[in-house]
């Protein structure tokens, strides 16, 4: 099993900046793929950012150029700088894992960007 535990959220005005962290149980070399996912009010679950062991990145367009997923090995955290925040941001970001086949999830951190 993996625990996975986020950090970093809070409000911020449009334009601004947050940086999110997860930090895991267990060594990011034993984990796949890590990535962070957002859900809005009355919205699906979507895919924001992830990161292979190999450090291969992945994004959603509405966020390319804007934020940026990054490993501190040492650490064991994953870390989502978000920069030049639009309201539209504005949701509930979880951490995700991928090991051995299964998924596990932290618990989520509210993100808020005021217009």
């Amino acid at each position: 099993q993996v625990q996975l535990v986020e950090s970093g959220g809070g409000l911020v005005e449009a334009g601004g900046s947050l940086r999110l962290s997860c930090a895991a149980s267990r060594s990011l070399f034993s984990i796949n793929v890590m990535g962070w996912y957002r859900q809005a009010p009355g919205k699906q679950r979507e895919l924001v950012a992830d990161s292979t062991r190999g450090g291969t990145a992945n994004y959603a367009d509405s966020v390319k150029g804007r934020f940026t997923i990054s490993r501190d090995i040492a650490k064991n955290t994953v870390y989502l700088q978000m920069n030049s925040l639009k309201p539209e941001d504005t949701a509930v970001y979880y951490c995700r894992g991928s090991y051995f086949g299964s998924a596990y999830w932290g618990q989520g951190t509210q993100v808020t960007v005021s217009s």
